[in-house]
């Protein structure tokens, strides 16, 4: 493919701003907003506070604006922003490698409880997420949080995101590394620093040694893959340009072997690259994936190994081959002859008083300062337990609503945030996937076979719908004698791993939401019924007839 030309990136001259987005980051550091938010916005309110800091800089602090309740899916393209905004917050909590002890938990618990109506979510990308956030208690809340090492620094904006790595880094009986001070090295060196506070687009990032991959390296930004070295040390494969949303793109392998001591270094150079490199023109394609587009991995090897590291990298192995389905559910046995036990939540939704409950156990019965880790399926794994504690702590956290022995619907059901709170969602997301679940747990009791069910809100693809076995992309199907109806998309066979594919998706497949249960159980009965021995729901979509999906 060739190569774009004029598309605003710095290294080739391009430094006036090309779209509003990059007026706004060259006018004031999104860095900077937090002490107006302490000085000025905590005081004056909702209404003192700048536009351009409302719905840009402030996401640098993990902070969106609130999608206003009873506003139909319909009119999420239609209004303004300041229309469709609530004078309230998402929050995003910073949780980097997903570690968490049970003081920080306890504490998130109590914020949530305390100034966010006790409502949580866990993310797909290890985070903590809070609604109904009010500017007035943001300082404070940052105090609480700074208090415990936690915080929200980066959380959103086009900055280095949060950074994903396995919930078993450092216990894992099967993994050749800790991938965990790498890690750590990144985050403590780079994140915060305005050397990389003003990217093209956001920047996503997986450092990890599991057999499993079970942070999706496919797609990241950036991902460190732990691999055996050439000359037998373990180090790590290095992927670049992976990303979903409405134009979906597997990363791409580099083919270097990147040492444990380069591994910062590495990922500053990719990142530099695309600073300096990324399309700024236009937001559609800021992100890293259309500069490999555009590039190719050899070209992109190229510039980041003569402008940035000013030395080759080694030639390095691929990866093992990985499974579809990833998580770390159920009880695992670690390295040390502890468990860790890792669970499932309800879409991702629970709540303060919950979590505050959760840290209770993680004191009592983790032998290792109650250590936990949120996980890259909307779920937590909890650390460091006793045999002889494991039913025991399997039951208080099944009676929390984090289920450690799902269902098969129950383990692979994720949704995104959807319209409750979100701006550009088009339909309800949680209670929908709740329901669905529970629909599929009733009509096909005892069905066993790994499955994920991916429930959006809208195209961005939040859930990774295009990699689901069963993605549902909420959409608005509008009616000249009634009001519109909110209904899904499918995407049929999205898979990662060996076989990696985006789903299939049909041009007349749309059905009502409230259909989706009836469609996703007719959809796998006919699975149990025409699958061969072994095989998985995306194997079997890709040799299906089509009138078998419909």
């Amino acid at each position: 493919m060739a190569a774009r030309t004029g598309q605003g990136q710095w290294a080739l001259g391009y430094r006036e701003p090309l779209n509003p987005n990059e007026r706004m980051k060259k006018d004031n550091d999104g860095l900077a907003v937090k002490q107006r938010i302490i000085d000025i916005y905590q005081h004056t309110g909702f209404k003192g506070i700048d536009p351009q800091d409302l719905r840009g800089r402030m996401r640098w602090y993990g902070l969106y604006t609130q999608r206003a309740q009873g506003i139909p899916g319909g009119k999420t393209a239609i209004l303004e922003p300041e229309e469709l905004e609530d004078e309230f917050f998402m929050l995003r909590i910073r949780i980097d490698g997903g570690q968490l002890t049970h003081e920080q938990l306890r504490v998130i618990g109590e914020i949530a409880r305390d100034y966010g109506r006790d409502v949580a979510d866990f993310t797909d990308r290890q985070n903590i997420q809070l609604h109904w956030v009010r500017i007035e208690d943001v300082p404070v809340i940052w105090e609480k949080l700074e208090a415990v090492g936690l915080g929200t620094d980066e959380a959103c904006g086009d900055v280095p995101r949060v950074m994903l790595a396995c919930p078993l880094e450092g216990v894992a009986k099967d993994s050749i590394i800790d991938a965990g001070p790498m890690l750590w090295e990144v985050a403590d060196r780079y994140i915060g620093d305005p050397e990389f506070s003003n990217l093209p687009r956001k920047f996503k990032t997986s450092i990890s040694s599991c057999s499993q991959h079970c942070t999706n390296h496919e797609i990241n930004d950036v991902a460190f893959v732990a691999v055996p070295g050439p000359d037998g040390d373990a180090g790590f494969d290095l992927w670049v340009g992976g990303g979903l949303s409405t134009n979906p793109m597997f990363a791409k392998r580099l083919g270097v072997f990147v040492r444990p001591d380069e591994v910062a270094e590495v990922w500053a150079a990719v990142c530099a690259v695309f600073r300096d490199y990324g399309y700024r023109r236009s937001r559609a394609h800021a992100r890293l994936k259309f500069l490999l587009a555009d590039w190719g991995p050899v070209k992109f090897r190229e510039v980041m190994e003569t402008e940035y590291l000013k030395r080759a990298l080694p030639d390095g192995p691929a990866p093992d081959k990985s499974p579809a389905n990833r998580d770390h559910v159920g009880f695992i046995e670690q390295a040390d002859g502890r468990v860790a036990i890792g669970a499932t939540s309800k879409a991702g939704r629970t709540s303060g008083t919950d979590l505050i409950a959760l840290a209770d156990v993680a004191k009592q019965y983790g032998r290792v300062g109650g250590r936990m880790r949120t996980t890259a399926q909307q779920g937590i794994v909890m650390l460091d337990i006793d045999h002889e504690d494991a039913d025991t702590v399997a039951d208080a956290m099944s009676a929390l609503g984090l289920e450690p022995r799902p269902s098969a619907f129950h383990r692979g059901t994720i949704a995104c945030t959807g319209i409750e709170f979100c701006k550009l969602a088009i339909i309800e997301t949680k209670v929908r996937a709740e329901w669905i679940r529970t629909e599929l747990e009733q009509r096909l009791p005892g069905f066993d076979t790994p499955v994920t069910i991916n429930v959006n809100g809208c195209p961005n693809s939040c859930a990774r719908f295009q990699v689901a076995d069963i993605g549902f992309k909420g959409i608005v199907q509008t009616s000249k004698d009634g009001p519109d109806v909110e209904a899904f998309q499918v995407h049929l066979g999205g898979q990662m791993g060996a076989e990696m594919a985006f789903g299939r998706k049909f041009r007349g497949l749309k059905i009502a939401a409230d259909e989706a249960p009836a469609y996703a159980e007719r959809v796998l009965r006919g699975f149990v019924d025409r699958r061969t021995e072994g095989e998985s729901f995306a194997t079997y979509v890709t040799r299906a007839d089509e009138a078998w999906l419909l």
